[in-house]
């Protein structure tokens, strides 16, 4: 349940940011909506709520925060009359850090699997090799033997007779 609440007010942050930017139409100015409701003030993204002051006045967006003078950030609302501003900006932080850490995690995941992946395959690699050289050395060793076996059966195993004229 609280968990589905801030999901609802991280897409809700994140859809009025991106509305906020957007002109909002000059014929409903903030202060002009005053003497109403939190509900009426918010319906304009523009627009933030100060409980205190009960007063709408227009969001200061070059600021991103909005100023202690202005309202306080435990007292203002934006976007949602229930949940205060400085809550939604402790959640988004917290949100943002989860996702930052849960990508630093994955990166480090995939990188050391893929090294570990490197290691395994140079290591069957290097074991084809020992193998190949084994079996090379084998036949060698028995090529050699061979070949012995026939310089003894016609008598070449001793030394060269025509050795002796270089």
């Amino acid at each position: 349940m609280m968990d589905s609440r801030i999901c609802l007010a991280a897409v809700l942050l994140l859809f009025g940011l991106a509305t906020v930017f957007a002109k909002s139409s000059p014929d409903q100015a903030c202060e002009s909506k005053n003497g109403t409701n939190c509900e009426e003030c918010l319906k304009n993204v523009s627009c933030l709520w100060c409980i205190t002051s009960k007063s709408c006045v227009t969001y200061p967006v070059k600021t991103i925060l909005p100023p202690y003078a202005l309202c306080p950030l435990k007292e203002a609302r934006w976007g949602l009359c229930w949940m205060n501003f400085q809550t939604l900006i402790i959640t988004l932080s917290v949100l943002g850090a989860i996702l930052i850490i849960a990508l630093m995690i994955c990166l480090f995941c995939c990188c050391k699997c893929e090294n570990f992946g490197s290691k395994r395959t140079e290591a069957k690699l290097q074991k084809q090799a020992n193998k190949t050289r084994t079996k090379q050395e084998e036949r060698k060793a028995e090529m050699n033997e061979r070949h012995n076996d026939i310089r003894k059966k016609y008598g070449l195993s001793g030394q060269n007779p025509y050795s002796k004229f270089a």
